[in-house]
């Protein structure tokens, strides 16, 4: 659980779950790279920025949600509240394909 507050304009806010996406090995600065999740609306499923998840016991979610990665977002780590889960490493593997695709990277190229 992160506090993503204050925001601007339409970005996500609140105290809400997020996915850390960034390695701690990656720089000296106490920040992370974050994807935010929300609740999953059925018009999600057209968005390729959007990454469905289960509630599970490991990712310790209570509904279906939504990993939104079209908002990831650096935050400093004294944002952080409290660690809910982990997600597996296939459900990480389509977060990263989802943020490829939010930056057009194709690695074929």
């Amino acid at each position: 659980m992160v506090n993503l507050d204050p925001t601007i304009g339409t970005e996500i806010r609140k105290t809400r779950p997020v996915v850390v996406v960034s390695s701690d090995a990656i720089g000296v600065l106490p920040i992370r790279l974050v994807a935010p999740i929300t609740e999953w609306k059925a018009y999600l499923a057209r968005n390729i920025w959007h990454v469905k998840l289960a509630p599970e016991r490991s990712n310790g979610l209570r509904k279906v949600s939504s990993v939104d990665t079209l908002q990831l977002r650096g935050v400093d780590t004294s944002r952080f509240l409290k660690r809910l889960g982990a997600v597996s490493s296939s459900t990480m593997r389509d977060i990263v394909t989802a943020i490829a695709a939010v930056v057009e990277y194709d690695k074929e190229q």
